[in-house]
């Protein structure tokens, strides 16, 4: 009997190829591109993906069941259209929200105390040739700090603030009863009441640009905004003049709107801390996302249930 085939459009995590074999056929295309589609793939019933998936390859494919996204956010596929089709989507959560967390809060601490424009002040010699290094003007101490967000990632960050001893607040579309943390029906009535905003939404169109002009301003000349979440969510142009103005005091981003290119207006200020869209790029954890995608398919076409279907696509595989 065929095993199931299952296309790999473009890049993805050596992992997942490596472990595919253990139950399906992998097809590989160079991109997530329809017109790759030929004959010989037309016949493919999962997709294991990382990044974008186009609905014309989704729609070029007649037989498809499952699509394996790597990743806890999905926003790259249309769940509304494979929802449609009876195709179910899966996700990873839970397996890197830990390490996303450790990040948000090395970006804070990174953003506020200037560590790593410090760490170059030591290894470019100039705690020898100029004395220490300039007091940061910002601290930890004495913020407030709002969480828009708080799913599994906006929770395990909180978690985290708790220890730090900080006020902690958030805004989300409802308010959760069982938390003690002070709930804002607006995200800019949260703005309002913090000094520090950490964002960790999915980008949707509900959220895209979010975080705009007016949201900074209500942060005070105090103001400082992490981004864990996507680069969607943050009016980049807004952000940057707010930035150059001094109408918040600083930001510390893990994502960006037009990732890999990160503005040269953004770069060139002293008040940031930049990373390059790593909160989960461990070994361990994007291993643990890795396995995640491969044992959904393997739990689609063995039981007929995948482990983490997303909420828009709660099917179960027909004949099982």
């Amino acid at each position: 009997m065929s095993r199931p085939r299952i296309l790999v459009p473009g890049k993805i995590n050596p992992r997942v190829l490596e472990r595919l074999p253990e139950m399906f056929e992998t097809v590989r295309i160079e991109r997530a591109d329809a017109a790759l589609v030929t004959s010989d793939v037309a016949d493919v019933v999962g997709i294991a993906v990382s990044g974008r998936l186009p609905n014309e390859l989704m729609d070029a494919l007649p037989r498809l069941e499952i699509i394996g996204n790597f990743g806890v956010g999905y926003d790259g596929v249309d769940v509304a259209r494979a929802a449609e089709r009876g195709i179910v989507v899966t996700n990873t959560p839970d397996v890197l929200t830990e390490e996303v967390a450790d990040t948000a809060i090395g970006l804070l601490l990174n953003t506020v105390r200037q560590l790593p424009q410090a760490e170059q002040w030591l290894r470019q010699g100039r705690w020898v040739r100029d004395g220490g290094f300039p007091l940061s003007p910002l601290s930890l101490r004495g913020r407030s700090v709002g969480l828009f967000g708080l799913g599994r990632i906006g929770l395990a960050i909180a978690r985290r603030l708790e220890a730090f001893r900080v006020p902690i607040a958030y805004h989300t579309r409802s308010r959760r009863e069982e938390l003690p943390f002070a709930y804002y029906p607006s995200l800019l009535a949260l703005a309002e009441a913090v000094d520090t905003l950490i964002v960790i939404v999915p980008g949707t169109a509900s959220t895209a640009k979010a975080v705009n002009a007016e949201v900074l301003a209500a942060l005070g000349p105090q103001g400082v905004v992490i981004n864990v979440g996507r680069g969607s969510t943050l009016d980049e142009a807004a952000l940057i003049a707010a930035l150059e103005s001094g109408t918040i005091a600083g930001a510390g981003l893990d994502v960006f709107e037009n990732e890999p290119h990160v503005p040269e207006a953004l770069l060139a200020l002293p008040n940031v801390s930049l990373l390059p869209h790593v909160a989960s790029a461990s070994v361990v954890t994007r291993n643990a996302m890795a396995d995640l995608v491969v044992d959904n398919l393997k739990a689609w076409f063995s039981t007929g249930r995948a482990l983490t279907p997303v909420a828009e696509t709660p099917f179960e595989r027909k004949g099982h």
